[in-house]
């Protein structure tokens, strides 16, 4: 069985897959490739729920796939509430 080839939508040179989400592009995504640092992702952990994927994206100069999937992994360790604390031990008196 073979995967029918993804619809790609081409919008003012800017790609988006099938979901409406924008494809690496190197003026937007200029952290990608490179590894999280904590601070990132603990902005990550403590705004994912609250803030579009997008807007955090834009943010973080990462692709929203990216940060899904680093939510994903972070949930199953069991760091991502380990980071939302960091967070607000940082920021919030």
């Amino acid at each position: 069985m073979t995967r029918a080839a993804a619809a790609v939508v081409i919008e003012d040179g800017i790609a988006y897959d099938p979901h409406g989400r924008m494809q690496y592009h190197p003026e937007f995504h200029f952290n990608h490739g490179t590894p999280f640092e904590e601070e990132e992702l603990e902005y990550l952990c403590k705004f994912y729920e609250t803030d579009p994927t997008r807007s955090l994206s834009f943010a973080l100069g990462r692709t929203e796939r990216t940060l899904r999937s680093k939510v994903d992994q972070l949930r199953k360790s069991g760091m991502y509430q380990v980071y939302i604390d960091r967070w607000n031990a940082r920021y919030i008196l």
